[in-house]
């Protein structure tokens, strides 16, 4: 017999880790993630040659993140918003066929976020270049010149990325304002003012 107040061992060993004729396997192993990721890169690549010289990944949106704690936080969000579109003068069935990504459901609550997306949208614009439906056919209205579109590369990775704010901290000089006031003092100060009051 066991000695001391321990509880009494009984585990219940019922996962099957192998197939047997008591019936399948219960686990699921992931033996094939090697493989599997090696057949997303090849799709990746396959698509990129497929849709060249388009890049792999659409236009996003800069978006700060939901709820007090983390709303500080920008990240990249679904689609851009009708408004910031309409700003930027692109109707969203334009923007979609040129890699950008349009979300009808969000919508813009501050102007701050709305001028920034439509900056956004002005760079990407001023870098896009439009190639003719057809390749042989003349340049129309919107479409870049020749040399543009034989100078063209395929972007793979994120377009347009959002800069990450500098770490670097910023030192200030020490005026003589500053050794000779006391925080302190200021404190007592307006502690004992407010008593009186």
């Amino acid at each position: 017999m066991v000695k001391h107040n321990n509880v009494i061992p009984n585990i219940h060993c019922h996962k099957k880790y192998c197939e047997s004729s008591r019936g399948p396997l219960k686990v699921k192993l992931s033996l094939n993630q090697a493989g599997k990721k090696k057949s997303r890169r090849l799709a990746r690549a396959a698509k990129a040659a497929a849709i060249a010289p388009r890049p792999l990944q659409l236009l996003r949106p800069a978006v700060h993140c939901p709820t007090q704690r983390y709303s500080a936080k920008v990240r990249l969000g679904k689609g851009f918003t009708l408004e910031e579109l309409k700003a930027a003068g692109l109707t969203a069935r334009y923007a979609r066929t040129v890699g950008i990504a349009v979300d009808h459901r969000r919508t813009n609550r501050s102007t701050e976020s709305l001028n920034a997306n439509v900056a956004r949208l002005e760079e990407y614009k001023s870098k896009l270049i439009v190639f003719p439906k057809k390749r042989l056919s003349k340049v129309k209205n919107g479409d870049s010149s020749r040399e543009e579109c034989k100078a063209a590369t395929q972007l793979l990775g994120t377009v347009l990325p959002l800069a990450k704010p500098s770490s670097d901290i910023v030192m200030g000089d020490v005026t003589d304002e500053m050794k000779t006031t006391s925080a302190y003092t200021t404190m007592r100060v307006a502690r004992k003012e407010t008593k009186v009051a």
